[in-house]
């Protein structure tokens, strides 16, 4: 922790955060990327690293604009994340306090073994972690549940396209499945964001456990 910010600055929350998920397989090699909006400003972890290793200084900050505010020392030779216009866009169209982007293996799994663009979730109490985006609340365990899944594109700003059309399908969703690659969730606060990455991981988790006992469909 760096004691020149708050304890709850993201130059202080994305470090540790980013080893958190490191740990839990979420950012293998240099997979992944969390972002968190701090007033006016966007704080962004660099690509192409391992994201276990980042520091306070190491972060990419700008406007929800994608105007560049600063970055990290030029001599780190860092590259500002492949996903800030996905992020960026986001933040745009939601409004959302923080966006992650992690590589779980269960949120992979869950797009390659569902047909079509949907992963539906049902009778599950984990459902009441995930917030309705648009109508606002939480879901109820009994709720019906559907997270989108896009195709994946080579490079993340590719992304962009499909995911206007997956928030514009799914007005309620806060988080979209990337087919073969991984999710992006977001919340009000960085909180509520991790509570619906680590909500989602459980839960599709569960989906492929019923699955490999020959169980399709949750009752």
């Amino acid at each position: 922790m760096n004691p020149d910010y708050p304890e709850d600055h993201p130059r202080n929350i994305i470090p540790e955060l980013c080893r958190l998920y490191y740990n839990n397989g979420w950012m293998p090699g240099s997979g992944g990327s969390l972002s968190i909006k701090y007033g006016e400003e966007i704080y962004i972890t660099p690509s192409g690293v391992q994201k276990e290793r980042i520091q306070p200084e190491d972060l990419f900050v700008q406007t929800s604009e994608g105007e560049d505010i600063s970055g990290p020392p030029s001599s780190k030779g860092l590259r500002k994340s492949q996903c800030s216009p996905v992020f960026l866009n986001i933040y745009r169209l939601k409004g959302p306090g923080a966006v992650f982007h992690l590589h779980s293996k269960s949120s992979v799994l869950a797009s390659l073994l569902t047909d079509g663009n949907t992963v539906h979730l049902s009778n599950l109490q984990m459902i009441k972690g995930i917030r309705k985006w648009t109508t606002g609340g939480n879901h109820k365990f009994t709720d019906d549940v559907q997270i989108p899944i896009i195709d994946n594109t080579h490079t993340e700003d590719g992304l962009v396209d499909g995911m206007v059309k997956a928030m514009n399908d799914y007005p309620d969703t806060c988080a979209i499945i990337v087919r073969g690659h991984g999710i992006y969730a977001w919340g009000q606060t960085w909180q509520q964001t991790k509570l619906v990455c680590e909500s989602y991981d459980y839960l599709f988790d569960i989906m492929l456990q019923l699955r490999a006992a020959g169980i399709q469909e949750i009752r």
